[in-house]
């Protein structure tokens, strides 16, 4: 019966040198993590501070009603000369291949090559929800891609360099002010104000 206990395997301790591998590894993961966490955060400030150079106003990150009972996601809109700009952008390395009838877009790059969904619907969609909300203010808006995006073929319909969009937005601000903007505050405020409602709605339903 001894020798039948005995050799019966009840699992062995890991020995002491794989736990030290396994503690290295899980330190140089919560480093790389806390790094890029850092990172993500100075890349958004510096975005923050960018928006808000190039506009009167600017809200990040909302929610608003879609007019269908449910909610869209804003990534940034821009108060403006122009009135209301409504901006997504798109972080994509490489050469970006599409059109405005074209389902799927491709890039290319020195690294890989792949396909992404057509961006201007949602952004349609986006546009049609601001304009519902304050239809007194001019709405328009662009899919902003960042620097390391060419459109070698050039740009489709609402598509834009978000380094170029920028640009025009800080010259126009330096410029003289418009008028009209004074009487888009009561409607900017309004979009605010149905963005913290939504939002806090959407929280209690969570």
């Amino acid at each position: 019966m001894r020798s039948q206990r005995g050799s019966e395997s009840t699992g062995e301790a890991m020995p002491p040198i794989e736990l030290e591998y396994l503690a290295i590894a899980g330190a140089i993961a919560i480093v790389l993590l806390a790094t890029f966490v850092i990172w993500r955060r100075r890349v958004q400030r510096s975005l923050s501070r960018r928006l808000g150079k190039a506009s009167i106003d600017a809200l990040s990150n909302i929610l608003i009603p879609n007019g269908e009972g449910g909610e869209i996601h804003i990534e940034h809109a821009l108060l403006t000369g122009r009135g209301v700009i409504v901006i997504d952008i798109k972080d994509i390395e490489g050469n970006v291949f599409g059109s405005d009838s074209m389902q799927d877009w491709t890039v290319i790059s020195d690294k890989r090559r792949f396909t992404f969904s057509n961006p201007q619907p949602a952004l349609y969609d986006r546009l049609a929800a601001v304009a519902r909300l304050i239809p007194e203010v001019p709405v328009t808006g662009y899919v902003a891609f960042t620097s390391h995006a060419e459109f070698s073929k050039g740009c489709p319909t609402n598509v834009i360099l978000l380094d170029e969009l920028l640009h025009d937005l800080r010259a126009e601000k330096r410029g003289a002010g418009d008028p009209a903007v004074d009487a888009f505050y009561p409607h900017w405020d309004r979009l605010r104000d149905e963005a913290v409602a939504t939002q806090f709605g959407h929280l209690l339903r969570d």
